[in-house]
């Protein structure tokens, strides 16, 4: 009979439509209990009434009273005010066209029960303070209306009677609260009721909740002969056609009952006009009393409500229960079109019924708040709104009909806001339809109670945008839930849940089947003995409908963007028509131990309890009794496309079972995967073969494990008695496009752990089904996998064996890709047919791999040979990576056909540059400033002539009458050995000048001649590297400082040390004058005129003897030689013909070109030998002879030479006519005797030659200048090379020699640097750096010396040329050296190694080292596990996979390795652990700023440091571990960009190093 119970209540219910009037029946489509008015027993088992009708229109009103009939002063058409107290006895009616006004302090009060007052005024209603109107009902119409403050209308309590047929007055005598907008309470205890079946009077009047006009109802009492109950509140009607300034009170409160009786319910407040100001207080509350009175209505029709006054509707409190107050009134705010329930935080478990809700228009908002319990007792109904519908503070909302689950409700808002409250579980019964753009619960439940009837339609959620359940809010079904929605579902409380038996929707804890549900509870269906794939798994329906025939209990379908950070757990869970999955670290998406008790793995169970482990993806673990071992469940299942529930131990019916794993199905599309961590349980099935995820994100887990039996302890094992084996993995089935798996993340179909001498239950499935995998260019990588991927057995303890491993498979991966991810095929390899095995990446042929050349990774691999590659350096030309130099010798033949055609190119080249040095220069050899007369032509081969015509050249006209001496600098003017000159003047000025200012004058000139320490400095680093610079820059700085020293003496000294005032005055008489190689400076001292002395200047036989000091220092650029000036050769004249003079000084400076420092002895030699015989015997004729003498050498030991010029009577000659008698006792010089004596006249000669001549230094002969000290220079290799090269040929044929020596340094200098540019420019810097300019300047120089002219020109710069030419001898020849040695050895190398690579990974250089175990690809990286029966060690699981050169921080060359290997002494295999100890000491990781550095120089080909944001957009979003537009976008925002869209990388580094 109860079976048939619902059936007979549908043929009731169509039986009662059928009596309805058309009347009703034409309303719309949403029905309420009105329709079922004639069974009340119904629906209230018991006593229900449904609410009464509108009530009916008031009767006509008693005629008006007059200002005078109120005891006023004026009149009612005018102004009337009333000043005294009135007590009224009946209805009154007060009526006029003027104002009304109640004076301070006025009462006007109506005793009788129901008793109205009406006040229908044009003008002003005006209630001045303290005024108070007491009656049953007030109805004041106005122009304008004034409650000022502590004015009070009061209604309360004195209510007439309701409407008929109202039940809001309980009839039972249990102490129940009067009803009107919220139901009475009843404290009545009833064990076979619900809470929500009792209550004290019902609800009336919801049609006129806009516009209320009802009494409230009377209380119940505890006896029926007394009437304890509270009475019901009035009517209050407050109209005004401009304004109502509301700043008193209004009550329309139910009337206390006290502990005997109920309190009554709130009455009816409508107050309407334009305008609305001030904050009094408006009260329709219920009664207190035995239960509490509901509350009353409140309507407010005002288009402008500046201020907010306070409104109450809550229910009366409750003596007898004070848990379970009256329900809610309604408030509704006519303007906006809302209605709020709010019970001001009193506990409450009596409902406010909610009936139809209008459809034109549509209200507003809905607000349950502040405990308020709502309710719509209808069996259809449709609640819609057009913005919010809001539950807060702890409020209820239920829907339905208790004991009828067939109800249907639709609910359709804007927003459905929930905040600590709850659509009550056992309320709402049958189905519920929510429609909802965003759905927003923070610490609220809903619950949705569907019984197991199969009839029950699916209740279904639907929010278009934005899902987010917050705190511990909960959705939960008995029967099918679907939750559907096209925006966000975001789940971030702890406590979060969303549950059904069956469910479509995401959540933040969703889980479908019920943990722990009741008996009534619809069961899911499993398919545990089917052995192919449901449909609907892989081909779901589109309209996302669930049902108790489908397959999965949880499926989220048509949602753009999931984010779990709780859990979603389910028996097989289907994500469907899904965009994105992102799971936080704290989420879990989960099917372990709700697959199957039994299946088609299911594991053999003996009587005693003990079983064998499950089988799924691998084998189950035998189980041990008894000395036997009892096998373990079979392998089923397609691996390519597994969908299968995990197998459990066997038998359901036993306790204890274990179950395994269900299915886990993604279905995603994406444009390329990335790596997170994911953890999913028993089957996890996400997207489908038509509607593939674009993206799955995993921080957390993903899980489908198999039930492993047992508890598990906190100190690491599990604690449990003689049981069944573990369950089987489940399914994790992913259609997807990108999958990220950060480090943190897992994905587990681990077989469960199986009892005591049980099998461990296998590994289950997981596959990766990637959609449109692009090849080629289009290609992008699929998966970043960081995390781990688990598919090992379950652990057999004691005796039991373990589970074997599960399976880890990828759809099959086009040309170019392998593995499970489908990634491009290691570096090296080439992949030309479709599959995912490792071994179809073959190595690429090493003979086709050029030097210099590294192989390239290929955007989808590559597919075909040749394998493409690239040069190590940009600077290599492809195809064969030569440099460019290689490239133009191979382009010409080869180097040895290149270097005979530059050769012949040379040669011709020279040619040409002879003939135009023959045509630009050859005429130019004139004598210079020769003077007309002396037009005989010198041939400039003889250097005697050469030397006489650079005399002749420095001839000039000047005076020389007032020159009284010449004083001589000492030193060689370098930087070690600067000029200075002594104290104390000579003896030939001591009459001229004042000797102590002489000496101050000597010290300043002194200091000006020093040198600075860095001048000196500059020398020596230039000595080195350069020595002609070093030469230039010598005599640079010697013109600096001679030019400083003729300014001083010119204009800055005021010549204070001379005695001649006209010589002080003019600047005239002292002047400073060098030779021509700037080393030997004098003074010259002249006459101011002014001296009045006969005997001064003197003639040249008063100077003697006269000293002539030598320039230059005997060195190959500064060779001896005597300078004679115009002052010099006019005071020779005066004893020498000019003739004679000239030829003289021409003469002996050809002889002293050949004295060479470190060789004076034997140079000097012929000079000594010249002047005897060539010189003197002239001279004597003249009275005049010469001598070479060496001066006084100075403190560091630097002697300057010269000649020493005395007459003929000097002691000289007498030396000399000595030389024979000296030159004869030379055959006796052996004796000891003769040596001594023999030195003994030396040394009296020379005393007598210095003293007796006042000469300061050594005159020196043919004795004494063989013992003169030689010191080798430095340098002197390099002058000893260019002394000796002497022109052995015609000059012509000489400057064509030099010509092609110039032009072959050149060249080669040229080809060098193009060979260093091949390298890097730095190199050419240094290369130019290291000699500076070096490498070119002899080029020019040489140039510049075959087309120079001019004999000063020319003399002055050979030796500086010579110089330049001799470096361009050493680059020829080492260019030579170093151009054999360099193809000799590059030939040899490609001999050697053909395909050696410049660099390599360290997995590369594994895999060809036997040593060393080649790394594990993504797939070999997964756990691997023997059974433990087998006597094979176990493997590590669980690793995280990793690239192994991310692990390792470098890209080690082979000679780096076999270094390793050498110093490690490696002859054997050994393990990962040794692997990484040996890599962490020899392998150092680069600086991570130095890694990015190294990166944006790529970029920065121009060595800026700024690369533009474009091309580095494109390259990271495209190109190795590719960042999302959006990532980027926010990366770039951390740095400055410029106006022309460059960034400084510098900045950048440093930003991210700092993080």
């Amino acid at each position: 009979m109860a079976a048939r119970f619902p059936s007979l209540l549908l043929l009731l219910f169509f039986a009662t439509a059928a009596s309805t009037p058309p009347a009703l029946v034409s309303r719309a489509a949403d029905f309420s209990i009105l329709n079922y008015a004639r069974s009340p027993k119904l629906f209230r088992g018991g006593g229900y009434t449904p609410p009464p009708p509108p009530p009916p229109s008031p009767p006509p009103h008693p005629p008006p009273l007059t200002c005078d009939d109120l005891k006023g002063i004026g009149s009612l058409n005018t102004t009337c005010e009333l000043n005294s107290n009135l007590n009224f006895t009946d209805d009154v009616y007060i009526e006029g066209r003027g104002n009304f006004y109640v004076l301070q302090g006025v009462e006007l009060i109506c005793p009788i029960i129901g008793c109205s007052i009406v006040i229908n005024i044009t003008g002003e209603v005006i209630l001045k303070s303290f005024v108070e109107i007491v009656a049953g009902s007030v109805y004041i119409v106005a122009g304008n209306a004034s409650v000022s403050g502590g004015s009070l209308i009061n209604v309360t309590a004195r209510a007439g009677l309701p409407p008929e047929p109202a039940t809001g007055t309980p009839d039972d005598a249990q102490g129940g609260g009067g009803g009107h907008g919220g139901r009475g309470a009843s404290c009545v205890m009833d064990d076979k009721k619900l809470p929500e079946e009792i209550w004290g009077g019902d609800a009336y009047a919801w049609e006129s909740l806009d516009r209320p006009w009802s009494y409230g109802s009377k209380g119940g009492t505890t006896k029926r002969e007394e009437e304890y109950g509270g009475g019901g509140g009035g009517r209050i009607w407050l109209e005004a056609a401009e304004l109502i300034e509301m700043r008193g009170t209004l009550l329309a409160d139910g009337g206390d009952g006290g502990i005997k009786g109920g309190g009554g319910s709130g009455g009816s407040i409508y107050i309407t006009s334009k305008k609305m100001t001030g904050s009094g207080t408006i009260s329709a509350s219920g009664g207190d009393g035995f239960a509490g009175g509901g509350g009353g209505r409140v309507s407010v029709d005002v288009f402008s409500r500046h201020d907010e006054p306070v409104f109450l509707v809550h229910g009366g409190r409750s003596f007898g229960c004070p848990r379970n107050a009256g329900a809610a009134g309604t408030f509704f705010d006519a303007v906006p079109r809302r209605l709020i329930i709010n019970n001001h935080n009193i506990s409450t478990d009596t409902y406010t019924l909610l009936l139809q809700f209008p459809n034109q228009p549509l209200w507003t908002n809905v607000y349950v708040q502040n405990r308020a319990q709502a309710t719509v007792p209808l069996l259809w109904s449709r609640v819609q709104v057009r913005g919010q519908l809001s539950l807060s503070c702890g409020s209820t909302l239920s829907f339905g009909l208790v004991h009828y689950a067939f109800s249907e409700f639709e609910l359709m808002a804007e927003e459905l806001l929930m905040s600590d409250s709850i659509i009550k579980a056992r309320s709402v019964y049958g189905a519920l339809r929510m429609s909802v753009k965003i759905h927003l619960m923070l610490n609220s439940k809903m619950l949705i109670a569907g019984e197991s009837d199969a009839i029950v339609a699916t209740s279904l959620l639907e929010a278009s945008n934005l899902v987010v359940l917050k705190g511990s809010s909960m959705i939960h079904s008995t029967a099918n839930l679907g939750l559907h929605g096209q925006g966000s579902l975001n789940l971030s409380g702890p406590g979060d849940v969303i549950e059904a038996q069956h469910l479509v929707g995401p959540g933040s804890v969703l889980r479908g089947p019920l943990k722990n549900a009741s008996d009534s509870a619809m069961a899911p269906r499993l398919y545990c003995e089917q052995n192919y794939c449901p449909v609907e798994l892989l081909h779901p329906h589109e309209d996302c409908n669930v049902n108790a025939s489908l397959s999965f209990t949880l499926q989220i379908c048509r949602v753009e963007d999931i984010v779990v950070k709780g859990y979603i757990e389910g028996s097989v869970v289907h994500f469907h028509m899904v965009r994105t999955v992102v799971v936080e670290s704290s989420g879990s998406i989960s099917a372990s131990a709700l697959g199957c008790s039994g299946g088609l793995g299911h594991g053999e169970l003996l009587p005693n309890g003990l079983g064998s482990g499950a089988g799924h993806g691998g084998r189950g673990g035998d189980a041990y009794f008894d000395g036997t071992y009892i096998r373990g469940g079979s392998s089923y299942g397609n691996v390519e496309l597994p969908c299968e529930l995990g197998s459990g131990s066997g038998n359901a019916s036993l306790s204890g079972v274990t179950s395994g794993g269900g299915i886990i199905d993604i279905v995603m599309t994406c444009f390329y995967c990335l790596s997170y961590q994911f953890q999913l349980f028993p089957q996890t099935v996400m997207g489908s073969l038509q509607h593939s995820l674009t993206k799955l994100v995993v921080h957390g887990e993903i899980e489908a494990n198999g039930e492993s039996y047992g508890k598990y302890i906190k100190d690491g094992g599990y604690f449990s008695d003689i049981g069944p084996g573990g369950g089987s993995g489940g399914t994790i089935l992913l259609f997807l496009s990108n999958l990220i798996l950060h480090k943190t993340s897992t994905i587990s179909i681990c077989g469960g752990h199986g009892s005591p001498n049980a099998g461990g239950g296998g590994g289950g499935r997981v596959h990766f089904h990637w959609s449109d995998i692009s090849v080629g260019d289009e290609f992008l990588p699929r998966a970043l996998v960081r995390g781990t991927i688990d598919v090992r057995g379950g652990i057999g303890r004691g005796l039991g064996q373990e589970g074997e491993n599960g399976t880890l498979s990828g759809k099959a991966c086009p040309k170019g890709l392998y593995g499970t991810f489908c990634l491009e095929c290691p570096l090296g390899t080439y992949k030309n047919e479709t599959g995912s095995d490792r071994d179809l990446c073959i190595d690429c042929p090493s003979d086709e791999l050029p030097h210099r050349a590294v192989y390239v990774t290929v955007r989808g691999g590559v597919m075909e040979t040749p394998c493409p590659y690239k040069c190590v350096s940009e600077r290599f030309k492809m195809p064969h990576c030569n440099t460019a130099l290689e490239e133009l010798i191979y382009t010409f033949g080869g180097p040895w056909l290149f270097g005979f055609i530059l050769f012949s190119l040379l040669i011709l080249l020279a040619l040409i540059l002879s003939v135009a040095r023959m045509k630009f220069s050859g005429g130019d050899e004139l004598p210079g400033l020769v003077p007309n007369r002396r037009r005989a032509t010198i041939d400039r081969s003889f250097p005697f002539l050469e030397s006489l015509n650079e005399v002749l050249e420095t001839s000039r006209v000047e005076e020389s009458q007032t020159h009284v001496h010449r004083m001589y600098f000492l030193g060689a003017n370098t930087f070690g050995e600067p000029w200075h000159l002594l104290h104390s003047p000579p003896k030939e000025v001591k009459e001229i000048v004042y000797e102590d200012a002489f000496n101050i004058f000597v010290d300043e000139i002194n200091a000006l001649a020093s040198y600075q320490w860095w001048e000196g400095s500059v020398y020596g680093v230039l000595r080195i590297i350069a020595y002609p610079l070093a030469t230039s820059w010598l005599q640079w700085r010697r013109k600096e400082k001679v030019q400083q020293l003729r300014e001083y003496v010119r204009s800055e000294y005021d010549h204070a040390c001379l005695r001649s005032c006209r010589s002080r005055a003019l600047y005239e008489g002292l002047k400073v004058a060098t030779s021509s190689d700037l080393m030997l400076g004098y003074m010259d001292f002249f006459l101011g005129g002014d001296e009045k002395r006969t005997d001064l200047p003197p003639r040249l036989c008063q100077r003697f003897p006269l000293s002539l000091v030598f320039g230059g220092d005997g060195s190959y650029m500064a060779p001896f030689s005597l300078h004679s000036d115009n002052i010099l050769t006019n005071l020779m004249s005066q004893s020498l013909p000019p003739t004679i003079w000239y030829r003289l000084v021409a003469g002996l400076n050809a002889q002293l070109r050949l004295v060479r420092r470190g060789h004076l002895r034997a140079t000097f030699h012929p000079v000594v030998s010249w002047l005897e015989t060539h010189v003197n015997g002239k001279l004597r004729t003249h009275g005049v002879q010469v001598g070479l003498t060496r001066f006084q050498p100075s403190a560091s030991g630097y002697c300057q030479f010269g000649l020493i010029l005395c007459s003929i009577d000097e002691d000289i000659t007498r030396l000399s006519s000595q030389e024979p008698d000296r030159s004869i006792s030379e055959n006796h010089s052996c004796l000891p005797a003769n040596r001594w004596k023999k030195a003994f006249n030396l040394v009296k000669h020379n005393e007598h030659a210095v003293l007796q001549k006042k000469i300061c230094g050594e005159i020196l002969h043919l004795n004494n200048v063989q013992k003169l000290q030689d010191s080798l220079m430095l340098s002197y290799p390099f002058y000893y090379i260019i002394r000796n090269i002497m022109p052995v040929c015609h000059q012509d044929l000489v400057g064509l020699i030099i010509s092609v020596l110039l032009l072959g340094d050149f060249s080669l200098v040229l080809l060098l640097l193009l060979q260093l540019y091949s390298m890097s420019m730095m190199v050419v810097f240094l290369a130019l750096s290291i000699p500076p300019l070096g490498l070119i300047l002899p080029f020019p120089t040489g140039i510049n010396a075959l087309f120079s002219h001019g004999p000063r020109r020319s003399a002055g710069l050979a030796r500086v040329y010579a110089l330049w030419n001799l470096t361009s001898v050493m680059n020829v020849v080492v260019a030579f050296i170093c151009g054999l040695v360099h193809f000799k050895t590059q030939s040899s190398a490609n001999k050697k190694h053909p395909n050696l690579q410049g660099r390599k990974w360290l997995v590369d250089a594994a895999v060809r080292t036997p040593h060393l175990q080649s790394p594990p690809s993504a797939a070999d990286r997964l756990s691997r596990r023997k059974p433990r029966g087998s006597g094979q060690r176990r493997q590590n699981r669980g690793v995280g996979a990793r690239d192994p050169d991310a692990l390792l921080g470098g890209n080690p060359t082979q000679a780096q390795l076999k270094s390793v290997i050498a110093e490690e002494k490696l002859t054997a295999p050994f393990d990962f652990q040794r692997f990484l100890d040996l890599m962490a000491k020899h392998l150092k990781a680069e600086p991570f700023d130095k890694q990015l550095r190294d990166a944006f120089q790529v970029l920065d080909k121009e060595g800026t440091g700024f690369v533009v944001v474009k091309e580095l957009r494109h390259i990271l979003t495209n190109i190795g571990e590719k960042l999302e537009p959006a990532e980027f976008d926010e990366w770039i925002r951390e740095v400055d960009v410029g106006s022309d869209g460059k960034i400084k990388y510098d900045d950048f580094i440093a930003r991210m190093v700092a993080k």
